[in-house]
């Protein structure tokens, strides 16, 4: 069964490959530069479902550069917290769609200022559209399992002061909702392509 991830992956990212070009030109690896900012990106992940879940976090296996810069990202979901009262109801909960058959993690459910809202995690430098198709997949898996979702939110948290912070609000999701259903049909019809 997919993930969300895989389905809104398959979406083609011209600006990368401009972006991997000049990497390329400075003589850095882009594949290399790219697991390390993930890295980064999913420890950051992992603090603030630690934080939240009221558990400690492992860093045994990262660098004190990784560590530096996911705290870094941290402190702006902190301050966001801070301000916005959030009350979490799921953290980094998996769910799985028996009508869609795809499956998805969901970084944080609950309330603050919006009664229920779904909240996803980025690190980097901007939002792209295929974050909203990315959480639309996840609020369409929140109402399969009976949670109602009065507005999504994607929280940019930057991995250092040049990254900057941004926190956009969607109430209605319906088209990003629809794109993500196509990004499902297709994955499935490629699938059945193959197997012929």
């Amino acid at each position: 069964m997919p993930g969300v991830t895989t389905i809104t992956g398959q979406l083609d990212k011209p600006a990368l490959v401009k972006w991997a070009n000049n990497l390329g030109l400075q003589g850095i690896d882009s594949t290399k530069y790219v697991d390390h900012l993930a890295e980064i990106g999913t420890l950051a992940h992992a603090m603030i479902a630690c934080y939240l879940k009221g558990e400690k976090c492992d860093t045994s296996d990262c660098t004190a550069n990784q560590i530096d810069l996911a705290e870094n990202a941290c402190l702006s979901f902190y301050e966001w917290e801070k301000r916005n009262k959030l009350e979490p109801i799921l953290v980094e909960q998996q769910l799985v769609s028996e009508e869609y058959q795809f499956g998805g993690t969901v970084d944080i459910y609950g309330a603050c200022s919006i009664p229920f809202v779904l909240i996803d995690l980025k690190t980097g430098k901007a939002i792209y559209p295929e974050m909203w198709y990315q959480v639309a997949g996840y609020r369409i898996l929140l109402r399969e399992h009976g949670y109602p979702v009065d507005a999504c939110r994607i929280l940019r948290i930057g991995r250092d002061e040049t990254e900057g912070f941004d926190d956009p609000v969607k109430k209605d999701t319906r088209i990003q909702e629809e794109i993500f259903i196509a990004l499902l049909d297709i994955y499935n019809l490629k699938k059945l392509e193959r197997r012929r």
